[in-house]
């Protein structure tokens, strides 16, 4: 199958010199999976509400101060190469070309729409994120936007003393706040409404009740749900308890598309323009040395992610790496930092091989308990 069909020539374009205040009214009004931005007349990139989290960004600063670049995509690609890319790039919108002119936009929900009958065969347990970073329903607004941006996040659970669900809050929710309480606010002293809509705690801005999944769920029913619920993800639950178990999303999904049969491993990266160093070949031949060192354990499915953060070292980035395997084994993951994405990977490939052992190593005593509990019971 490819986008042909899917890609739909209606989208919301604004120029490069815009202004965010212009942007963030977009956004309320007509909620966009993504706006693409256009300078001199040619596509630049595009902005979505990750870039909208970018604290302190006065109602003044030019769109393409926080506009993020995107793969642009023929209309006749493949869905799962268009589904790689649109992960890679860490979008939710990509623009697509007829040859060389501008046709139109493709979302991930478009892609989702058109393979949900397929969706059938995966699981939520396949594909969730079990590793789940989450908020205390006390904590400030400013909090849970600094767990968002250092996580590359879009949603955070949030939790009650108890460790409790009791809400989601998400970019979507954070940026509804802010834009209503501005306008409510009028014109004023612009960094002291922020200051003081970034002390607000949680609980006044998350969503309730939260909509949730369950392990052995399909992706299409979870799919079904987001798109039934106007929510880009769900949390894991275990059955009927209000506990997390992990994190399932649109993105998730997505990502499940790209997996391959072939024989060499299966690895994609998100935020590749990050790569300085390194090399996609010198990654994935890493992660296949750490995997071989179980010999039990397929890979199915590799994601690597890299994340920059706004510190530097001599003009290097400090970088974070998160790696996770989909393996017959469950899912095994690793991440780190350093300054540059090779000094990240590296650090992150280390943790990543340490708990590969482990398993191994819980796997062998359970079958020599096993063989141990035979020989008794010979006796």
């Amino acid at each position: 199958m490819n986008i042909v069909d899917i890609a739909v020539p209606e989208y919301v374009e604004v120029d490069a010199d815009e202004r965010l205040a212009k942007v963030r009214s977009i956004f309320e009004r007509e909620n966009p999976k993504g706006i693409i931005v256009m300078e001199d007349g040619e596509y630049a990139g595009v902005v979505g509400e990750k870039q909208l989290l970018r604290s302190r960004m006065e109602d003044d600063t030019k769109v393409s101060v926080v506009m993020k670049p995107a793969p642009s995509v023929d209309r006749h690609e493949d869905v799962r190469e268009t589904a790689r890319l649109l992960v890679e790039g860490d979008v939710k919108i990509a623009p697509v070309y007829e040859g060389e002119k501008l046709y139109g936009i493709v979302t991930v929900d478009q892609i989702l729409e058109a393979v949900l009958d397929s969706l059938d065969a995966i699981t939520v347990g396949q594909i969730a994120t079990e590793d789940v970073i989450g908020i205390h329903e006390k904590e400030s607004v400013g909090r849970a936007i600094n767990r968002l941006r250092e996580n590359g996040i879009s949603r955070l659970p949030v939790l009650d003393e108890d460790g409790g669900l009791v809400g989601v809050v998400t970019t979507n929710d954070i940026v509804e706040f802010v834009v209503r309480d501005h306008e409510r606010q009028g014109s004023g002293d612009r960094a002291g409404d922020i200051d003081r809509m970034l002390d607000i705690p949680v609980y006044d801005i998350m969503s309730n009740p939260v909509v949730t999944a369950t392990a052995d769920e399909t992706a299409r029913a979870v799919v079904s749900r987001m798109f039934d619920n106007d929510v880009s993800g769900l949390v894991v639950t275990p059955g009927d308890a209000e506990t997390v178990a992990g994190m399932v999303t649109k993105t998730d999904v997505l990502r499940a598309l790209t997996f391959t049969e072939q024989e060499s491993m299966d690895v994609q990266i998100t935020n590749v323009d990050l790569l300085d160093t390194t090399t996609r070949g010198h990654i994935v031949e890493s992660i296949e040395q750490v995997a071989d060192k179980y010999a039990d354990m397929h890979v199915i499915h590799a994601h690597v992610r890299f994340h920059a953060h706004k510190e530097k070292l001599r003009g290097t980035p400090l970088i974070q790496c998160q790696i996770r395997l989909r393996t017959n084994e469950g899912q095994v993951g690793g991440s780190g930092e350093g300054y540059g994405a090779e000094h990240a990977f590296h650090v992150a490939l280390d943790k990543l091989e340490r708990n590969v052992l482990e398993i191994k190593g819980v796997n062998a005593d359970e079958e020599y308990r096993g063989q141990l509990l035979r020989k008794l019971g010979e006796l």
